[in-house]
């Protein structure tokens, strides 16, 4: 057994973004909320309320960031890679939650049309148009590597574009006093945003049950491995995210003859890592030409001796 790891694309460190994301919403959080006292606005009241799941998702967040960094302990062999993917999932559904009750909102005024938005309304919109844009960039750089950066951005972006119908809305309401006017912009952001929000649910879903990451053709993988020199044969083949930012994979590889295998084994590790982004590789050796396998699962022959080939911890 070979196991190998690459370390240099660990997670990068995003706390200052968070902090300085979490600062600017609280404190629009509380000057919402304040304005929306002073000018008995029940429409800042709520979006108030909202942004604080926000300031709850970014801290959600940060917290999984961080907790990826803890080393592995005996019980959690692994660490806390995980939390990194459940933080994105559980953004997903936050998101989706509020999405249903923009829509569910934005519904119900077609029926029960609300009071055209205040200026003071419009106002306070567009600085937090301002804000959340400013804390979306701050995550913008960071969203293609990593799913839990990404919900982060998507939770930001999302607050700034329906602040950005608010205040589109607010105008167009104050120009022509058509009240359908702001319904009907809430349903259209809402649309745009389900798109990546569900894309971030499906993603966050798929390697929280452990499926091959996006990105990573599996087929291609095993035809690299079956393709090696000495090679005669792949199985037990399990690709799968340790982090949103980390991949793993193990395989069983049919090799007869045991010429060469530690250099091989260097080869390989080395070549998954830049052709396919895999940091941490684990390979058995198989010596013999037969596999017996049985609903999927492959179980070694008695003829055949797997050789347990050194372990190395190697960093670039």
């Amino acid at each position: 057994m070979a196991h190998h790891h690459h370390h240099e694309h660990a997670p990068s460190n995003y706390n200052r973004a968070f902090a300085i994301g979490v600062a600017l919403n609280v404190g629009f959080v509380a000057v919402e909320a304040t304005f929306g006292i002073l000018a008995g606005s029940l429409a800042l009241l709520a979006d108030a309320g909202h942004n604080l799941s926000d300031v709850l998702g970014l801290l959600l967040a940060w917290g999984a960031a961080y907790l990826v960094q803890r080393r592995p302990t005996r019980r959690r062999t692994y660490g806390w890679r995980k939390s990194s993917i459940l933080a994105a999932l559980f953004n997903a559904v936050i998101l989706l939650v509020a999405l249903g009750g923009i829509a569910w909102e934005a519904i119900r005024r077609f029926s029960h049309p609300a009071p055209v938005a205040g200026q003071t309304v419009i106002i306070v919109a567009a600085v937090g148009v301002v804000i959340n844009t400013a804390t979306a960039l701050l995550f913008l750089s960071g969203r293609k590597h990593d799913l839990n950066i990404r919900g982060a951005f998507l939770h930001m972006a999302a607050d700034a574009a329906v602040s950005v119908g608010v205040v589109a809305a607010g105008v167009a309401i104050l120009l022509t006093g058509k009240t359908w006017i702001d319904p009907v912009v809430s349903l259209i952001i809402t649309a745009i945003i389900l798109v990546g929000t569900w894309g971030l649910l499906r993603d966050s879903f798929n390697l929280a049950m452990d499926a091959v990451p996006e990105g990573i053709d599996p087929q291609a993988v095993k035809d690299y491995l079956a393709g090696l020199p000495g090679v005669t044969g792949v199985h037990d083949l399990h690709i799968w995210a340790m982090s949103t930012t980390e991949t793993a994979l193990t395989a069983h590889l049919v090799k007869p003859h045991a010429e060469d295998d530690d250099e091989l084994i260097e080869k390989i590790s080395a070549e998954l890592h830049d052709r396919f982004s895999i940091e941490h590789t684990t390979l058995q050796w198989e010596r013999g030409q037969e596999i017996n396998c049985c609903g999927g699962l492959c179980e070694i022959s008695k003829t055949q001796k797997p050789e347990l080939t050194h372990g190395e911890d190697y960093r670039h």
